[in-house]
């Protein structure tokens, strides 16, 4: 990844260094700053608006997970990765070169994201570069507590890599 990849901005809400419910295994979370779905019941409202938050760039991201020599992988949840495709490649790519996974959560539905990805590679190539794909808007009236690593029944568990090991167990359609 070029060196300026690495060191564009990201802007994040949040990071969680070790979590067990943002996808398979000990998980680095990313929570990006930014959300146009603005679900309903939203248990992340504060990642809503453009402006907040704080900077961050890709290669900090990977100095801090190469600190945990557990961590399956990362995560990249939100507010909403995608409007931060370009950013989130450098991270993503760095964490495939660790050989760990990337988990990816969008409130856009995969079909949506494969026509914004005509328009924008950035958006593709983070398409690429997720293991797994958790997609759809949160919808409070579906809400599931028995789910796994999801909020609501109409989001999907979309296995991006082929390698089922990754989410042994779970209910996931191939994509």
């Amino acid at each position: 990844m070029p060196e300026d990849m690495m060191s564009q901005p990201l802007r994040l809400s949040g990071i969680v260094e070790e979590s067990i419910v943002d996808g398979p295994g000990l998980r680095y979370v990313l929570f990006t700053q930014g959300c146009p779905h603005r679900c309903r019941g939203c248990h992340n409202p504060q990642t809503h608006s453009l402006e907040g938050g704080f900077l961050f760039t890709a290669k900090a991201a990977l100095e801090q997970f190469d600190g945990n020599p557990l961590l399956a992988g990362v995560t990249l949840s939100g507010g909403e990765p995608f409007l931060q495709a370009a950013s989130l490649c450098a991270v993503a790519q760095g964490v495939h070169e660790r050989g760990r996974t990337v988990v990816t959560y969008t409130g856009y539905t995969f079909e949506t994201l494969q026509e914004m990805a005509v328009r924008d590679p950035w958006i593709a190539r983070l398409l690429d570069l997720t293991d797994l794909l958790i997609d759809g808007p949160y919808m409070e009236e579906l809400r599931d507590m028995e789910l796994r690593f999801r909020g609501s029944s109409n989001q999907r568990l979309l296995d991006r890599s082929g390698r089922k090991r990754l989410v042994a167990a779970l209910p996931v359609s191939a994509i």
